[in-house]
């Protein structure tokens, strides 16, 4: 077998062939867009380059077949806020195999050692972790967008080469129609009785407004759910926000205010995959950019939640119900039956419960893995019990 770096036109598109070799005959496998992928390890499109690294490599057997790839990187911003410098590794696929997935994995490993890490996590994104992060384990059913799917031995794969489960990250499935008990929604209904409250989906001629109001409740959440979280900047979200554009919806996106102050946000997008379907092989050639304006606004009959958010002194008033019954009736006006409430981390048991009142059922299980360099290290795994949102739980 032979690991080669990705370096030119050639191997770069034989990278994005790995996965419609293994998934040819996947009907539950959707093939994204070769220029998304592509962006993410493009330093004029992905702004970690300017805190980090990426390499990408592919794998063949002894006759020149592709059966595999890997992509490893890291990221100082995020790398130093673990107890020892952590970096990623991504967009993996192989054949059945041990051998093959080990050389993938060690050739990732001695790369981002050389680079100063001390551990990978895996498989992740490199980027923010809304798309292409965890590893299907528990529900292999048809792909959402920016959710990873693969393989069920994928699971071997890792654990064989000493991947520790670092957390857990649940997806919830809702069909529209019964999309809240009834004493949820009655409850909510009480918000949109009282004048101070008011909800508001996103208008795009406002979309500077909005972000820099999105950015400040986001970092007021994670930075009293998380620690040693670094709070994200506008520039962030507008760089998220600009690489979206053409799948968003603004009227599924939603804000609750309290006297004019923003307290909480969903954010859900479209499920595009649906489109991608109709599409083939990930090219945007001009047949396939037809397609896409005509089923974008037939094909599409459901959406996935990527962000929720309410700012901690708002968490326990139930206005989150009352956001979601807005997003859900605006949902059911453009004729969209299901939504994918994606993913929340095991960690996090008051989102787990409330998807749960939602009445969502648990879909998916993705794990985040993680593999220390120094196999004699104590590995522990992410509870987020140490955080300062749990000791302010405790203390309420």
């Amino acid at each position: 077998m032979n690991c080669i770096e990705v370096t030119n036109k050639k191997t770069r598109n034989e990278f994005h062939r790995v996965p419609k070799i293994l998934y040819h005959h996947d009907k539950n496998w959707t093939c994204p867009l070769d220029m998304e992928i592509e962006n993410i390890f493009n330093p004029s499109k992905n702004e970690c380059f300017q805190r980090g690294n990426a390499i990408r490599w592919i794998l063949k057997d002894d006759f020149g077949k592709l059966i595999g790839r890997i992509a490893a990187f890291y990221d100082n911003k995020k790398a130093l806020n673990n107890p020892q410098p952590t970096g990623g590794i991504g967009f993996f696929e192989c054949i059945d195999d041990q051998q093959a997935a080990n050389l993938l994995f060690q050739t990732a490993r001695e790369w981002l050692e050389a680079n100063g890490m001390q551990a990978m996590d895996g498989p992740i994104n490199f980027g923010e972790n809304f798309v292409h992060w965890g590893l299907l384990v528990e529900g292999f059913t048809q792909q959402g967008y920016g959710m990873p799917y693969n393989f069920p031995y994928y699971r071997e794969l890792f654990e064989n080469y000493g991947f520790q489960n670092y957390f857990e990250q649940y997806s919830f499935y809702v069909v529209n129609g019964n999309a809240s008990t009834e004493r949820m929604k009655k409850f909510a209904e009480h918000f949109f009785e009282k004048p101070e409250y008011t909800f508001r989906h996103l208008e795009m001629d406002k979309a500077e407004e909005y972000l820099k109001q999105l950015v400040e409740m986001y970092n007021k959440v994670w930075s009293d759910f998380l620690e040693n979280y670094t709070p994200l900047t506008y520039e962030d979200f507008e760089h998220i926000f600009d690489d979206a554009k053409a799948l968003l919806n603004e009227k599924t996106i939603w804000f609750a205010y309290h006297n004019e102050m923003p307290i909480g946000f969903l954010i859900a997008f479209p499920d595009i995959n649906q489109v991608f379907r109709k599409l083939k092989n990930g090219k945007l050639h001009i047949i396939n950019i037809l397609k896409m304006i005509y089923y974008r606004k037939r094909a599409v009959s459901r959406a996935r939640l990527l962000l929720s958010g309410v700012i901690p002194e708002y968490q326990r008033t139930g206005v989150v119900g009352a956001i979601y019954l807005r997003l859900t009736e605006s949902m059911r006006s453009m004729g969209m039956t299901e939504l994918e409430l994606s993913w929340v981390g095991d960690y996090n048991l008051t989102v787990n419960r409330m998807y749960t009142q939602f009445g969502a059922t648990k879909a998916k299980t993705h794990i985040t893995y993680r593999y220390l360099f120094d196999r004699n290290a104590e590995f522990v795994r992410f509870t987020n019990q140490s955080q300062k949102f749990s000791k302010r739980r405790k203390n309420e």
